[in-house]
This record gives structure tokens, C-alpha cells and sequence, in this order.
């Protein structure tokens, strides 16, 4: 079966489960569409299957080239439901309120996929959840982000009923084309190029009571997923690099807001650390140094960019820091990994 796990980060298949019948719809069939690409349908037989999410990029990619349908993305995110989201779903099914669900949702959800980040923020009486790519350089990562967006507004509508609506949908994407699917499906304002792909409702549904709200279940549940991280060695400095790749593509790597996100006072967030033998600035300066290696590597950005991207004052100061990491400048470092690449071509 057609599945290669990453280097780094895969997801279940059951994020795409949707895929073969959305095929089905657009007139294709499922089996020669993904055989033509290299992939074999079977995949989809058990929603615990993993593939890599690069290859879930491709496979999307091809199936977009395929068929033509540039919001292929989106229809299958339309088909996504808590229950879709395998234990991480239950977990948010049986939280106490909209606000614990979407917050448990945001912890865990690297249980189900392992190639990005959600995050809730309130301000005031506007609510926002994300979604965020922290694998930048796959393929399809706009039909990822229209998938992830319409999974939101399923996953608020199923927790909130019927008469919540979002006051705003962001893409981190341009403007297609064609907006009226998605015009059709949100029925809200639509916000393209955003820094995240979101949903942004009023604050006043953070607090709602969940009608499947259980205590005991919801212990059950959080037991469960602490023995898969156990078995796992998912530890919390792991938890919290996952979320500073999207915080600091996005300006918000902040040792209190990241704490905020793990339901932590700041020192208490710092002592848990300490445990590990690391601390908030370790493992932001460590995770910097791996986004600045994958942009140089694997994008055409100029080191200026990404110097803006990873928030620094100006370019002067993203070469100390880089050179300070791996004893060579960003340019050196570039050159270097351009005459491996073309020796091994």
C-alpha cells in the first residue's frame, strides 16, 4: 500500500477520509484516479492508517490536476466531523463547555495530525480558532487549508447547534478564482491571505455547556491519551515546539501566551520545563533554527525573508543568531546544502 511516512510528521488517513467519495462525485473513479498517482485506494479502509504529510499533499495535488476542481480541498473538508477525529474527537465530544472542547482540541490534536497546529485565542467578544501548516513546503497546502477551515465550522456548528454562525472565515491563501463554493457552504464574510485559516465567532459561545458533557467519560478519555504519550515518549517540550513553529511564523512566541495554551500559569509552564533539563528560550532558539534551515533549504526566499518571517529586527541580527547555531552564515550554509543536493542529482 502506497503510504510513505515522512521524515517527520504524518497523519491519519481518516483527515481525508472523504477523498474517494468526493472523487465519486466530481465524476472520477477513486481506484484509477489514486493508482494513476501512485497511491492505492485501500488506503482509506481504516481512518487509523498514517501516510506522510507530504504524500497527502501529493496525493491532493494530483487529485486537484485530475479533476480540475480547484476547491477539492474544501468539499472534503466538508465531510469532517469530530467523530473523524478519531480519540481527539471523544475527547472534545465530552468536554464541559465550547471553550474546554476547542482548548482539548488544540492539545491534542497532533494525536490525529502531526504537520500542524491549532490554537484558540478570545479577545474581547470575538472568538478565533486557527489552523496553521507547519509543513511549509508540501504540496496542496491551500486544499489542506480549506479542508481545515471547513472541518472547523463543522466541529463549532456540531458543539454550538445549529444557531451559531462565524462572523468571519480566514485563508491563508490567496483569492481563488471561483469563491462562490465557498460563499455557498460559510455564508460569512471571507477573509483571504490571513496569517491563519480560521473561523472568528463571538466570544459569548466560549462558555455554552456541551449537551454529551461527562466528567467520568472525559477521564476515561484524557487516561487514554496520556498512555498513548507515554507510550509514545510525547513529552511536553515535543508538545511545545509542535506550537512555536506556527507562533513564531506568526509573531506569537511569547513563554506566557504558549503557557496560556497549555492551561499553565507562566512559572508553573517554566518548572515543567526545568524537568526536562530545557527551557522556553532553548527551545524557541532550537526551533528558529530548524524553520530557518527548511526555508533556506527547501524555498527561494531570500535571507532577508526569512529573517522578517522569523521575526527578526533586520537581516544582521538573523545571521549572528544563524552563525551562532551552526558556525557558518545563512548564505554559507545555503551554498553548502545547494553542492550537496547537486552531487547526489
Amino acid at each position: 500500500m502506497r503510504s510513505h511516512p515522512g521524515e517527520d510528521t504524518e497523519l491519519r488517513i481518516g483527515a481525508t477520509m472523504a477523498l474517494p467519495d468526493v472523487l465519486r462525485r466530481l465524476g472520477a473513479d477513486p481506484a484509477e484516479v489514486l493508482a494513476a498517482g501512485g497511491f492505492d485506494v485501500r488506503l482509506f479502509d481504516d481512518p487509523d492508517n498514517m501516510i506522510s504529510y507530504r504524500e497527502r499533499g501529493r496525493m491532493l495535488a494530483h487529485c486537484v490536476a485530475t479533476t480540475g476542481c480547484q476547491h477539492l480541498g474544501l468539499l472534503v473538508g466538508q465531510q469532517i466531523s469530530l467523530c473523524s477525529l478519531g480519540l481527539t474527537g471523544l475527547l472534545v465530544k465530552y468536554s464541559p463547555d465550547v471553550g474546554t472542547a476547542l482548548r482539548n482540541l488544540s492539545r491534542y490534536l497532533h494525536h490525529h495530525v502531526r504537520g500542524a497546529v491549532a490554537s484558540l485565542t478570545v479577545d474581547g467578544e470575538s472568538a478565533m480558532f486557527g489552523y496553521l501548516t507547519v509543513q511549509t513546503n508540501a504540496q496542496a497546502n491551500d486544499q489542506v487549508g480549506d479542508g481545515a477551515v471547513a472541518a472547523i465550522f463543522n466541529i463549532l456548528r456540531e458543539l454550538c447547534g445549529p444557531r451559531w454562525k462565524p462572523s468571519h472565515v480566514l485563508f491563508a491563501h490567496r483569492r481563488p478564482q471561483d469563491v462562490t463554493p465557498f460563499r455557498q457552504y460559510f455564508q460569512a464574510p471571507l477573509v483571504f491571505d490571513a496569517e491563519w485559516n480560521a473561523v472568528i465567532f463571538s466570544s459569548g459561545w466560549i462558555n455554552r455547556r456541551l449537551a454529551h458533557a461527562d466528567p467520568a467519560v472525559l477521564h476515561l478519555l484524557q487516561r487514554e491519551i496520556e498512555k498513548l504519550e507515554t507510550r509514545y515518549g510525547d513529552d511536553l517540550p515535543g508538545k511545545v515546539r509542535r506550537l512555536l513553529r506556527a507562533a513564531i511564523l506568526t509573531g506569537h512566541a511569547n513563554s506566557n501566551q504558549v503557557a496560556t495554551l497549555f492551561s499553565m500559569h507562566p512559572r508553573t509552564f517554566r518548572r515543567h520545563l526545568a524537568r526536562f533539563d530545557t527551557s522556553f528560550e532553548q527551545l524557541l532558539d532550537e526551533t528558529r533554527f530548524e524553520i530557518a534551515r527548511q526555508m533556506l533549504n527547501d524555498t527561494r526566499m531570500t535571507i532577508t525573508e526569512i529573517a522578517v518571517a522569523l521575526n527578526y529586527s533586520d537581516m544582521s541580527a538573523f545571521s549572528r543568531a544563524f552563525r551562532r547555531w551552526s558556525g557558518v552564515t545563512p548564505a554559507r550554509w545555503r551554498a553548502q546544502h545547494m553542492v550537496e543536493l547537486d552531487r547526489t542529482e
